[in-house]
């Protein structure tokens, strides 16, 4: 099944066309199903059991056929578990011990946290395990397989087998992404740094926009678009450098009267802020943004006790 460089049976330089089976119809499975399939290669098989994994799979993977995962898994040559962190371990020693993975298959998980290793029972039984994280959010609509071809996945496979870190790499290709290697010692961090980057973030902007309703403002989301857009991108451009405001200027008494109207309007959002104008403290000053004398104004600005 590989062209060029035989192993177990795949295509090396240019993976064949696949049987696939998809568990489950998550947000990311049923993208990524839809995603391998548009590149040739045939969804035979998916688990849903939810109303909107259901949906789904009518939306992503129509006229596909919806089976418990060991009969997904059984009958795939590739083999997508697309689930949360906490249920592959148990997931691939159950499809293991079910006798539904085995030589031949491809096994591949899109958990950011985990590497290869969690694949070992299904390694044993002869299959080539494969980590592949797409590095982007998910909602689990078509718009998501756009989202893709501008997206990288962090791609792990075993320490030495180039054979493997191809078939990986092709993979993503074919779904349109770059892949990035993770050597499977760096999974924990390389997750560690996404889920704070991403999941931080959104929870950031959802604090700055409800603080913008508080005040009255009905589309707060007009005003942060281009804000935090321009800030996002001169982030990744120019690191610290990029950072602007209060803190970095050293206004320690604008800084003292955020911390008032939290105290007084979103007192939740208080510890956050705190945390975050500490660390922005610290980082303007090794960037050289903030003169060193001006830093014990400003965190005891930050760290002012309020009525």
């Amino acid at each position: 099944m590989f062209d060029g460089f035989d192993m177990l049976g795949f295509a090396v330089t240019r993976p064949a066309r696949l049987s696939v089976g998809v568990v489950s119809a998550g947000r990311v499975g049923a993208v990524l199903g839809a995603a391998l399939a548009r590149a040739g290669h045939t969804v035979a098989a998916v688990s849903a059991v939810s109303r909107e994994s259901l949906r789904r799979a009518d939306d992503l993977l129509p006229d596909v056929a919806i089976a418990p995962p060991d009969e997904v898994a059984r009958g795939a040559e590739l083999v997508l578990l697309a689930l949360p962190d906490d249920a592959l371990p148990g997931m691939v020693r159950g499809l293991a011990a079910a006798g539904a993975l085995g030589p031949t298959q491809i096994v591949v998980h899109t958990s950011g946290a985990h590497g290869v290793d969690v694949l070992a029972p299904a390694a044993e039984l002869g299959a080539l395990g494969l980590a592949l994280h797409p590095a982007m959010t998910f909602t689990g609509r078509p718009e998501d397989l756009q989202r893709i071809a501008a997206c990288c996945f962090g791609v792990t496979a075993a320490d030495g087998d180039e054979v493997a870190w191809n078939v990986a790499e092709a993979l993503v290709v074919e779904m349109g992404a770059e892949p990035v290697r993770i050597p499977e010692a760096a999974r924990p961090l390389y997750h560690t740094a996404l889920a704070h980057g991403a999941n931080h973030l959104v929870t950031l902007v959802a604090e700055a926009a409800d603080l913008l309703g508080s005040a009255g403002i009905g589309t707060p989301e007009r005003l942060l678009g281009p804000l935090l857009s321009a800030a996002l991108d001169n982030a990744l451009r120019h690191g610290d450098r990029a950072l602007t405001g209060p803190v970095a200027r050293g206004d320690a008494g604008t800084v003292r009267k955020h911390v008032g109207v939290l105290a007084e309007h979103a007192p939740d959002m208080l510890p956050a802020y705190r945390a975050l104008a500490s660390r922005t403290a610290r980082r303007a000053v090794e960037a050289g943004l903030l003169r060193a004398d001006l830093l014990p104004d400003v965190a005891a600005a930050i760290e002012e006790e309020t009525p």
